[in-house]
C-alpha cells in the first residue's frame, strides 16, 4: 500500500525538505518553511505511468510562417514586447503594491477592445463593480471587455473551455487564484505553480495571450517559486518611485523578442499614459550651471536615454564619512571613489558623498562611470559641467576610460536633444569615423564634429579631472601625483 510522504516547502525559493526547520538552507530566510499538500508515494518498483504516446519529430525548418503579433494599441507596451503580443504566450507582469500593474493591463485590453479583440478580464481581487469603477476613471466604460471575479482556476478553465476561446486573457493575480487538486493555501509555492500550470496550458491549447499579475516580495523579486518565471514566455517589472510620476516597465525575459527593453509612462488622474521622449521628460526640469549635475547618454534596450546625474560632496562630521545612491549600484560608486582618490589624488575620504539619479530611473550599465565621476568632480570643484554637455564611458580601476557599445545612437539622441558636445571614451584610429589626421599624438583631447556635436575625446579619468584642476582647492587634492601612467610599468617600443 502507498504511505503517505508530508513535504514542506519553502514559500521564499520553493526548496522541498523532507521536515521542518526555521531556517530554510536554500535562500537563508526565516520562517518560510511550511507543510503543504502530502502526495502519495508509490511502492518501489512501481512505474507511475503506463506506456506513452509517440510524438511526431519534425524538422527544425519548417514551412509554416512565424506566429502574427497582435498590436495592442499602446506602443510602449508593444515595444517591451517585442513588438506585439504573440498568440498563445504567457506573460507574467510584476511589480510593487499599487505601482499600476491593474492600471496598465485594463487599459491595454480597453485597448485592445477598441480594435475588435475578444478579452476577458479576471481579477480575484477585487470585485466586478470594484473594476468597473477603476475603468470609469480611465475611460473605459464602454469597452467590449469580460469580467468576472473568480478564484477558482478550475471554474475559470471550464468557463474558457465552454465559450470561444478569447485573443486575451488577464488573471488579476496568480497569487490569489487556486486549485483543488492541490491541498494548500493560495499563495502558497505549490499552488502558484500549479495554477500557473493549468493557466499556461489552456493558453497554448487554444491560442490566447494570457497575462499574469505577480506580486514581489521585500527584495523586489517574484513572489512564488522561481520556477514560475521559467514557465513564462516573457517576464515584465513595472517599476517606478511613488515620488514620480513615471513608471518603467522592463522586459527581464523575452522569448519572443528583446530583453532589457523598457516602455516609459507617466501615471496621471486618467491613468498611465505613454511618454515617447523619455530624455526630454527626464530632463525637463534639469537646472544648468550647477555644480554635481551632469547629463548622461544611456541605453535602456534598444532606446537611447539621456538622464541627469547628481552628486553632492560635503565636508562629513561623521567619523566614518557617508556614502549613499540612489538608482545606482553603492558598489559601483565605491569604486569609482577610489579611482579618483588612488589615480587622481583627490581627497574624498573625508566628504560625505550623494548620488541620485534624477527621475527615478534606475540605471545598471557602466557606461556611467564617467559620468558619475564627472558630476563628483564637478560637486568637489564646484565648478559646474558646460549644461550643452554629455558624458558616457566605462572607467576601470586603472582609470582608464574604456568604449562602450552605441556610441552613435547615444551620440544623436544627444544632438537631436540640442547638445553641442559629449565627453566619450577615446577609440582607436582604426574604430573611430574621423579622419585618423585629425587626431594628435599624445593630446589628451581629440575634438571633431559628428552628428552637429563636439566630440571630445577621453582616455583617462584624469582627463575629466584636469578640466577642474583651476577650482579645486589645494586642501582637495592629496600629495599623491597623479598621472594617468603612474601605476604602470612602461614597455619599450
Amino acid at each position: 500500500m502507498a504511505k503517505t510522504v508530508k513535504n514542506f516547502v519553502c514559500q521564499n525559493c520553493g526548496a522541498v525538505t523532507s521536515r521542518w526547520a526555521g531556517k530554510c538552507e536554500s535562500c537563508g530566510e526565516w520562517n518560510t518553511i511550511a507543510e503543504e499538500a502530502p502526495r502519495e508515494a508509490l511502492p518501489k518498483g512501481v512505474s507511475g505511468g503506463k506506456g506513452g504516446r509517440r510524438i511526431e519529430f519534425v524538422d527544425l525548418k519548417g514551412t509554416s510562417a512565424p506566429p502574427p503579433r497582435r498590436g495592442t494599441g499602446i506602443g510602449e507596451l508593444d515595444r517591451v514586447c517585442g513588438g506585439g503580443l504573440v498568440a498563445g504566450s504567457a506573460i507574467l507582469v510584476g511589480g510593487d503594491p499599487g505601482i499600476g500593474k491593474s492600471t496598465l493591463l485594463l487599459q491595454a485590453v480597453g485597448a485592445l477592445a477598441a480594435r475588435g479583440t475578444s478579452c476577458v478580464y479576471v481579477t480575484g481581487e477585487e470585485a466586478v463593480d470594484q473594476v468597473r469603477l477603476r475603468a470609469a476613471r480611465l475611460g473605459l466604460t464602454n469597452a467590449n471587455v469580460q469580467l468576472a471575479a473568480a478564484t477558482s482556476v478550475r471554474d475559470i478553465v471550464a468557463s474558457l473551455d465552454a465559450n470561444p476561446a478569447p485573443d486575451v486573457v488577464v488573471i488579476d493575480s496568480i497569487q490569489t487564484m487556486y486549485t483543488d487538486a492541490v491541498d494548500s493555501a493560495p499563495g502558497t509555492v505549490t499552488q502558484v505553480r500549479s495554477a500557473a500550470q493549468e493557466l499556461i496550458r489552456i493558453a497554448k491549447r487554444r491560442g490566447f495571450v494570457v497575462f499574469l499579475v505577480g506580486h514581489v516580495t521585500k527584495e523586489g523579486t517574484l513572489a512564488g517559486p522561481r520556477v514560475l518565471e521559467h514557465m513564462v514566455d516573457t517576464v515584465l517589472y513595472f517599476e517606478g518611485d511613488r515620488g514620480h510620476q513615471f513608471r518603467i516597465l522592463r522586459a527581464v525575459k523575452n522569448r519572443f523578442g528583446a530583453t532589457d527593453e523598457i516602455g516609459v509612462f507617466a501615471m496621471t488622474d486618467a491613468g498611465l499614459t505613454e511618454v515617447a521622449n523619455p530624455s526630454a521628460l527626464f530632463l525637463a526640469e534639469r537646472r544648468g550651471n550647477v555644480s554635481g549635475s551632469c547629463v548622461f547618454a544611456g541605453i535602456e534596450g534598444s532606446r537611447p536615454v539621456l538622464v541627469e546625474i547628481q552628486a553632492l560632496v560635503a565636508p562629513s562630521v561623521l567619523g566614518t564619512p557617508r556614502r549613499a545612491a540612489v538608482g545606482w549600484d553603492s558598489g559601483r560608486l565605491n569604486m569609482i571613489i577610489a579611482v579618483l582618490e588612488t589615480r587622481c589624488g583627490l581627497a574624498l575620504g573625508g566628504n560625505d558623498i550623494y548620488l541620485n539619479v534624477a527621475g527615478g530611473l534606475r540605471i545598471a550599465e557602466p557606461a556611467a562611470d564617467l559620468a558619475v565621476a564627472t558630476a563628483l568632480v564637478s560637486s568637489l570643484s564646484g565648478e559646474s559641467v558646460p549644461a550643452d554637455a554629455v558624458v558616457f564611458g566605462e572607467i576601470g580601476l586603472s582609470g582608464e576610460v574604456r568604449a562602450v557599445a552605441q556610441r552613435d545612437l547615444r551620440l544623436k539622441e544627444a544632438a537631436k536633444l540640442g547638445f553641442h558636445q559629449a565627453w566619450v571614451p577615446r577609440q582607436s584610429p582604426k574604430a573611430q569615423d574621423i579622419k585618423a589626421q585629425d587626431i594628435k599624438s599624445g593630446d589628451s583631447e581629440t575634438a571633431a564634429k559628428r552628428d552637429g556635436l563636439v566630440i571630445k575625446s577621453i582616455g583617462h579619468v584624469q582627463d575629466v579631472v584636469a578640466k577642474f584642476t583651476d577650482a579645486l582647492e589645494p586642501g582637495r587634492r592629496t600629495e599623491r601625483t597623479a598621472t594617468p601612467n603612474a601605476s604602470s610599468k612602461r614597455t619599450a617600443s
